[in-house]
């Protein structure tokens, strides 16, 4: 992985967008692009049983979204979800549940103004912060 990611400004624009219309709820989606480059995002819906607290990929979004990443010539790189009440890093329950190794995590807080965002990579059970840049 590259010591910093490009964010396509519209990718980081859309997830930014869905935290503010979820809350106070977690919202959450797959991250598509290629090693280092962050192009498009796909949201997904949230079905987990306290989605104030936490966030589950519905599997068919994700299943639709690897399937539109195919159709655009990218991959799956990662995945999203908000914070509405906390800082823009990994929470005890992310660490917990969170393990798919080498890809990307991108959390958004809109706890205040303007939105928090902080990327992640997920590698032997350990989180590793990366600087990322947004790009046109």
């Amino acid at each position: 992985m590259n010591p910093e990611v490009g964010v396509r400004a519209a990718a980081l624009d859309s997830v930014v967008g869905h935290a503010r219309e979820a809350s106070p709820c977690e919202c959450c989606g797959l991250l598509l692009g290629r090693r280092g480059d962050i192009a498009e995002v796909f949201r997904a819906r949230n079905i987990a049983d306290e989605p104030e607290r936490r966030f589950l990929i519905d599997p068919e979004d994700h299943f639709a979204a690897r399937r539109a990443a195919r159709t655009l010539g990218l991959d799956v790189v990662g995945f999203y979800h908000s914070h509405p009440r906390s800082p823009a890093e990994p929470s005890e329950r992310d660490r917990a549940e969170f393990s798919y190794a080498g890809h990307l995590y991108l959390i958004v807080s809109v706890r205040a103004e303007p939105a928090e965002v902080g990327l992640f990579q997920f590698d032997a059970g350990n989180f590793q912060r990366l600087s990322f840049v947004t790009v046109a």
